[in-house]
């Protein structure tokens, strides 16, 4: 009550502003002469790092991320704590946006066996790796974005856009994976049936590397959750009411998303909040 009068004392006369709040100036006075609490104190050195959080996160991070980051860097506060400090700074992470799918199975092409059957906890790198297809939403028209990812991380070891939904650059995000991590022949590539999967130029690029491939069952997202949730949450954070001026905007926004913030950066639930270099580099030392 006395904070909101002090802070607006320049633009009401004192003596109304407290009529209108149902307190005295005597009452104000003497507010003002004492020290301020030592909760109101750590609260506005809460607030400083919770503003510097949600602005380096580009306002992606809500209650659950910044708590995290808090942890992390020695701040103690309880999540309902947070959320109401997040509150009077009118601050909230961005929310969940729905999207439509862009892959669709070619008729007539036989399909791998799903050799994940929804396994997504694994235990080493480059064991697992998933591959899908979205899209993003610019005024000179659809840029399509191919990622590879593995799953023991959430990494995002390859990816790759282009204008329309051809093989060739679900490839180029295939290629990206296999220039970088160098995976041992047995590893296992899990994607959707659509036709830029199930092409005989992409199998033949798997076969080549030793790779095996799995797909899942026919219209089943869950085959492939780990993949949807990271372009849901791509939609989400970088997205979000926003259409690129240009295809060339949208690949700049799209490369500092994954390389600097998805993959290096951003906390995730399922990694104990650790992005998916700090994961790595705890539990197996892969290099940056």
């Amino acid at each position: 009550m006395f904070e909101f009068i002090e802070a607006h004392r320049g633009e009401f006369y004192l003596q109304v502003i407290c009529q209108m709040l149902g307190v005295t100036r005597a009452g104000f006075f003497s507010w003002r002469g004492r020290p301020i609490s030592k909760r109101k104190t750590v609260d506005d050195k809460l607030g400083i790092e919770i503003k510097e959080i949600h602005g380096q996160s580009k306002g992606r991070y809500g209650v659950p991320r910044i708590h995290a980051e808090l942890k992390a860097r020695g701040f103690v506060c309880s999540r309902r704590r947070l959320a109401r400090l997040m509150r009077g700074l009118d601050l909230r992470g961005k929310s969940r946006r729905k999207y439509k799918v862009t892959t669709k199975a070619a008729p007539g092409r036989q399909p791998a066996p799903d050799l994940v059957a929804r396994n997504f906890q694994i235990e080493q790198p480059n064991k697992v790796w998933a591959g899908d297809i979205s899209y993003l939403p610019t005024k000179e028209g659809w840029l399509y974005l191919a990622v590879m990812m593995d799953l023991h991380s959430r990494r995002v070891v390859g990816w790759a856009m282009g204008e329309r939904l051809t093989t060739d650059f679900p490839l180029a995000a295939l290629q990206m994976g296999v220039d970088r991590r160098q995976p041992p022949p047995g590893l296992i590539h899990q994607s959707d049936r659509g036709s830029q999967y199930s092409s005989h130029l992409y199998r033949q690029a798997l076969e080549k590397e030793g790779i095996l491939c799995s797909m899942g069952k026919k219209g089943d997202c869950f085959d492939n959750a780990v993949v949807e949730s990271f372009f849901s949450t791509l939609k989400r954070e970088l997205l979000l009411g926003q259409v690129f001026d240009s295809r060339q905007e949208a690949r700049t926004q799209v490369f500092e998303f994954i390389e600097v913030f998805y993959n290096r950066q951003r906390r995730h639930r399922a990694l104990g909040f650790l992005s998916p270099l700090e994961f790595e580099q705890i539990n197996q030392g892969v290099a940056a």
